[in-house]
């Protein structure tokens, strides 16, 4: 998942070398926090939140199938 997280938002920045993806394991869930440069911040989140939202979106889908909990930051 970290993967496909990192994959979608290189394709999504100006400045792919700047995207980090943190994968954080807890026991229930798993917290992946994604890192771009500010200034392709807003080409992560979209407007209103859209692509975010799609993101996680994508993510959970994964998830389901893994059966896992996971919830995306955008820091």
């Amino acid at each position: 998942m970290k993967e496909l997280v990192e994959m979608i938002a290189k394709s999504l920045v100006d400045r792919p070398e700047e995207v980090r993806v943190n994968e954080i394991a807890g026991e229930q869930s798993i917290i992946l926090e994604l890192k771009v440069a500010p200034e392709d911040m807003g080409k992560v989140i979209g407007k209103q939140g859209r692509i975010a939202k799609a993101i996680r979106t994508v993510v959970k889908a994964v998830a389901i199938k893994e059966e896992k909990r996971v919830v995306v930051e955008i820091i």
